[in-house]
């Protein structure tokens, strides 16, 4: 299991991506997601890149970014295709989106069919790069509990399309983790990993809240201290080398968190290892 941390953690710090690289390398992380904003921000750097990353022994597993799905075809087509083009300059293998801005319960039949032929029409672009699309299991989209999101990956039914598995999110749309990664495997590609101290603190990850430098952060908690079982969850990815996941942290202390909760995977008792 490959084990990254996310530069989004650090939206509200006065940190460089090279002192972030330097702190991966030396506390046993194998690689950096990138969030997009970052990302489009350092692209007039051409200094930083996969091979400048390569130097501390690590990769960018992924940039993760908010494509639209409506609008101008031709809009949604030039940020796809941006976004490729960033993701091929970092070596990274997937880029992850959203399923539309709706939950599958408040999405009509034809808008959903229309985000479905956004998604499939970004999946042939992301195949021409070589690359992975991924759509986050999120409240507000189409994958936003089991039965929606199995039947998103049969209506958009392409080989560059799968999961980013956010563990925490699969809990709060009301299915066991577990029981939905068994039913996907096949088709999740990388997985989120963060926890929340109750179920009726799950607000505090909502986007405006997430993304405001002054929002709320009570409730939100190192992996192994809330209420969705890391352990058990865990348990059968450790081992496997397709498994490539992220801490994705959005509280205070960040560096002292994923310290330790990279910590506390380590001493779950398998090694990680790397992810090809």
């Amino acid at each position: 299991m490959e084990l990254a941390l996310c530069t989004i953690s650090f939206r509200h710090h006065l940190v460089s991506l090279a002192e972030l690289a330097l702190w991966a390398r030396n506390h046993g992380f194998s690689g950096i997601e990138l969030w997009g904003a970052h990302a489009r921000h350092l692209a007039d750097q051409p200094q930083y890149n996969a091979d400048w990353l390569a130097t501390f022994g690590l990769r960018v597993p992924m940039i993760s970014d908010y494509l639209p799905t409506e609008g101008p075809a031709a809009e949604w087509r030039r940020q796809t295709q941006a976004l490729c083009h960033l993701a091929r300059r970092w070596g990274a293998p997937r880029i992850r989106t959203f399923a539309g801005r709706k939950g599958s319960m408040e999405t009509p039949p034809a808008e959903r069919a229309a985000v479905v032929a956004a998604l499939r029409e970004q999946c042939l672009i992301a195949a021409d790069h070589g690359l992975r699309l991924l759509v986050e299991t999120h409240p507000g989209t189409l994958a936003d509990n089991g039965a929606s999101i199995l039947q998103l990956l049969d209506e958009v039914d392409h080989s560059a399309f799968g999961l980013n598995f956010d563990t925490l999110h699969v809990w709060e749309g009301g299915d066991d983790p577990l029981e939905l990664l068994t039913q996907t495997r096949s088709r999740v590609d990388y997985f989120h990993l963060k926890n929340v101290s109750e179920r009726a603190r799950l607000g505090v990850f909502a986007p405006g809240n997430v993304y405001a430098a002054a929002g709320c952060r009570q409730g939100m908690v190192p992996l192994f201290e809330g209420c969705v079982d890391y352990r058990d969850f865990l348990a059968p990815l450790l081992n496997d080398p397709d498994a490539c996941a992220s801490l994705e942290w959005f509280g205070p202390d960040a560096f002292t968190v994923l310290r330790q909760d990279r910590q506390a995977i380590a001493e779950l008792g398998r090694p990680l290892a790397a992810c090809g």
